[in-house]
């Protein structure tokens, strides 16, 4: 059975979307990432020419405008109850996201298109949650999300603002999941070890 194959009949289909802030996209084309990201040579592909989709389980991580730095954790099985009371505290939620203080105006006032889309295409990019279309993808419909924080709030998610990121950093050494994203634009920001993928070229 393939990847793709075994990863369907797991998911049985899942549902994938795809977040933007144009509102007015009709078929998406496959285009190499902005900036590439360092995954080793025999990922190396997944900065390529490709459609990118999450699925519904992980499209928390996507309720930010497109460039804001942010960094979501949750528990997980092998979370130790010292490192869930350190990083996570008493929330009832089902992930954190810590954003910087400069973002906090720009996620009030966002707007965001959740598109979504076809199974049919796609298959697993070996990331959590995330799927790559090597092909053309029309849209099923899509929906305008007009309150962010409501809506990171519907999916479980609590809002933390912090004057920088960078003090997190030991959360890649913790036991819970941590997915850092658009960590370039953060404030002094520098790739811990064992931390998030390092952008491919200068490191700020």
């Amino acid at each position: 059975m393939s990847t793709r194959d075994a990863a369907t009949a797991s998911n049985a289909c899942p549902s994938l979307f795809h977040f933007s802030e144009d509102p007015d996209i009709r078929v998406f084309v496959p285009r190499p990432v902005r900036v590439g990201i360092d995954r080793g040579a025999e990922r190396a592909w997944l900065n390529g020419a490709l459609v990118w989709a999450i699925d519904s389980a992980h499209s928390l991580l996507y309720l930010f405008p497109r460039d804001c730095p942010r960094i979501v954790i949750w528990p997980t099985a092998e979370t130790s109850p010292e490192d869930r009371e350190t990083w996570f505290g008493d929330v009832s939620g089902r992930a954190v996201a810590y954003v910087e203080e400069a973002w906090a105006d720009r996620i009030e006032a966002g707007v965001l298109e959740r598109y979504q889309m076809p199974f049919a295409t796609f298959e697993p990019s070996g990331e959590a949650g995330t799927w790559v279309s090597r092909q053309p993808v029309v849209p099923d419909g899509h929906d305008t999300l007009r309150d962010l924080p409501g809506a990171m709030a519907t999916a479980g998610l609590e809002l933390r603002i912090l004057p920088r990121l960078t003090p997190l950093a030991p959360i890649w050494r913790s036991s819970l999941h941590a997915s850092g994203l658009r960590l370039r634009n953060a404030r002094d920001w520098v790739t811990p070890e064992g931390g998030p993928p390092k952008p491919i070229g200068p490191d700020r």
